[in-house]
């Protein structure tokens, strides 16, 4: 089955951006950027909000371009459906979107940051992985990967790395009980 993988570059104290959502503390190492290579080998999807996409805009001063050609959608309830400049936008809920993504064959899909996109997600237990990156510094305050508002979901560790500059990446598989067969 088509993996949702949650990823995103978050502090210690779990933000992915300070309050007014700038991210200019975010800084990739040089394994760092090899691992994210090869891990959009596996993805042939990318998810992310409309707010995530103008962050995205915002940082490199131009329009998005998706890494590696990669289809991007973006759940947005302000941009009207439809593809323009090579996104994708959509107002389905995640599970009818994400079930129309799974019926077709394919890689896993990078779920991209956005806390508010990340919770409709948990909400409707579409996350089967987290990946992580950790950046040593502690903001204080900030806009956090994880807001409040869904049920408990349960993760186990299956890697971490250590990198330069003192940051890590942490990789979770989700943790669903297993149904009972009658």
């Amino acid at each position: 089955m088509r993996k949702v993988i949650l990823g995103a570059g978050i502090t210690l104290d779990g933000c992915i951006a300070r309050p007014d959502g700038s991210v200019d503390y975010l800084t990739m190492t040089k394994e760092g950027a090899q691992d994210f290579e090869h891990f959009f080998t596996t993805v042939d999807t990318i998810v992310m909000g409309r707010k995530t996409l103008d962050a995205v805009v915002a940082m490199t001063g131009s329009s998005y371009k998706s890494p590696g050609g990669i289809p991007t959608h973006v759940f947005s309830r302000t941009q009207p459906p439809g593809e323009r400049d090579r996104v994708v936008f959509t107002n389905q809920s995640p599970r009818v979107w994400l079930s129309k993504i799974r019926a077709r064959p394919g890689k896993h899909v990078f779920h991209m940051g956005g806390g508010e996109l990340a919770r409709s997600f948990l909400q409707a237990d579409l996350v089967d992985e987290l990946f992580l990156g950790v950046v040593p510094i502690l903001l204080g305050r900030g806009l956090p990967l994880f807001p409040g508002g869904f049920p408990q979901r349960d993760f186990t560790l299956v890697e971490n790395k250590t990198y330069s500059k003192s940051q890590i990446s942490l990789t979770y598989r989700r943790v669903r009980a297993k149904r009972k067969r009658k």
